[in-house]
């Protein structure tokens, strides 16, 4: 289709739209950390274990990990503005379902099974929007640094603001927050245009989203398990494995008798996508893994309580805040290679000082520096790592990268809370807290390799 044909977004209503897409991203991150202050108080009123708030944490995630793909397909055919608001209502669902939750089962029927439906439902639209409303590189790394900015922000603050909010007045309000939030995106979309129609008579691969989904659960559910019994923990990965090699085998039948698989192998062959893919695994497996770590040491071994905990977390949201609203600038001056590189050799230095700092002293403070590092290492990369994705594929692939972008990057949430939690819970010390962020600061020295390996364009602002 012509781009006189495709309906575009007003100018002046474009900014409103921004602002519903930064906002779903914003309040979905949340939803992924403010629940690390929240330990202590959601496992005493409903009679649970800190492992037991783990798991609806580490569930939340991977629903929206293991959902996204299938949910990034779905747009062609319904539409990006129908999956969007549909995503609203299914989380809001949740939300106010988790409000008024009476046990452990209820709490994960609504955080992590319907809050992570709506995201996986929501999110895609909110990546392929922002691709096609703003086209050029500068326009579009400004559009992705404001949603980035609101989505690492609801991510580092979520632990101030679910803080504030559970100590104010209950953990269960933080939910209430979630809907009424939910209800101004619903408000400013009113005015959102698709910019491309929607496919009716695109075919579903059911049965490969369900493969799909059935392989990552294994494999998340496998590292969950390793602090209870090893060998089920193998058990569990190989059979994830198992499941993701049948996937990829109906992938190759599908395509070679002409019809549309759930993901296209295609999709792999680009090599900048590939290395792209990487980073963005790596960098919310960092900040998630981070947080949840960080926030389960204070309130678990130091006995901090949840503001006290969201509050020593202002330097990791101020860092990111900082360095993402520069994205625009940044993108200017700097190739998307050196922004990543510089994000991976921050956040990876904001480990150490954390490891160094905090065991060496007493004082809650201690933990600012290597937070405030962290967050404006991951503020510098994730802008320039959506965009190097994203940008990588013509318009009529955005549903199906999105979708594989936004569910590698929830894998990585997955992982990190999976990982440290799990680290964590089988001996919550100062030496389990250290082992955790060293396995943290090794996956992100990971991340810088996978970085160096991306192209070498030169910086937007040099001469050629």
């Amino acid at each position: 289709m012509a781009d006189t044909d495709r309906p575009r977004e007003p100018g002046r209503g474009r900014g409103t739209v921004l602002a519903a897409l930064a906002l779903a991203q914003f309040i979905c991150s949340f939803a992924g950390s403010n629940m690390n202050v929240m330990i202590n108080d959601i496992s005493e009123d409903l009679d649970t274990t800190v492992q037991g708030v783990q798991v609806a944490i580490t569930v939340f995630l991977l629903v929206m990990a293991a959902l996204m793909i299938p949910g990034g397909k779905l747009t062609d055919r319904y539409g990006r503005k129908r999956c969007f608001l549909t995503g609203l209502v299914v989380y809001a669902v949740g939300a106010l379902l988790c409000a008024v939750a009476p046990g452990l089962g209820v709490l994960i029927l609504g955080n992590s099974i319907l809050e992570g439906i709506g995201t996986a439902l929501l999110i895609p639209p909110v990546y392929i929007l922002a691709t096609l409303l703003y086209p050029d590189l500068v326009s579009r790394a400004r559009a992705f640094g404001v949603i980035m900015a609101l989505g690492g922000i609801g991510a580092a603050a979520g632990p101030l603001i679910g803080g504030l909010i559970t100590t104010a007045i209950s953990w269960r309000a933080a939910f209430v927050f979630q809907a009424l939030v939910i209800a101004v995106i619903v408000v400013l979309s009113r005015r959102m245009q698709d910019p491309l129609p929607p496919d009716p008579a695109r075919s579903f691969d059911t049965g490969g989203a369900v493969l799909s989904a059935v392989g990552l659960v294994l494999i998340v559910t496998g590292i969950l398990a390793a602090d209870d019994n090893v060998w089920l923990m193998l058990g569990l990965l190989a059979g994830g494995v198992l499941v993701l090699g049948w996937f990829f085998h109906r992938v190759r039948a599908e395509e070679a008798s002409g019809r549309e698989p759930l993901l296209s192998l295609s999709l792999f062959r680009v090599r900048t996508s590939n290395l792209g893919l990487v980073t963005q695994n790596v960098q919310w497996l960092l900040l998630m893994g981070t947080s949840f770590t960080v926030a389960a040491y204070l309130q678990v071994v130091r006995g901090y309580d949840a503001i006290e905990t969201g509050v020593i977390f202002t330097a990791a949201t101020l860092g990111l805040l900082a360095s993402s609203l520069a994205a625009e600038r940044l993108s200017k001056r700097r190739s998307q290679r050196t922004l990543v590189m510089t994000g991976f050799v921050l956040s990876v230095g904001g480990i150490a000082i954390l490891i160094a700092l905090a065991s060496a002293s007493t004082n809650p403070w201690a933990y600012a520096p290597g937070l405030l590092l962290i967050g404006l290492g991951l503020g510098v990369m994730l802008t320039p790592s959506v965009n190097v994705v994203q940008s990588s594929f013509p318009e009529e692939r955005q549903g199906e990268i999105s979708g594989l972008s936004r569910s590698v990057s929830n894998l990585g949430s997955s992982f990190g809370t999976a990982v440290a939690g799990t680290i964590l819970v089988s001996g919550l010390t100062s030496g389990a807290y250290a082992v955790a962020l060293l396995v943290l600061g090794a996956v992100g020295i990971v991340g810088l390799v996978a970085a160096g390996l991306l192209p070498r364009e030169p910086a937007p602002g040099a001469a050629p």
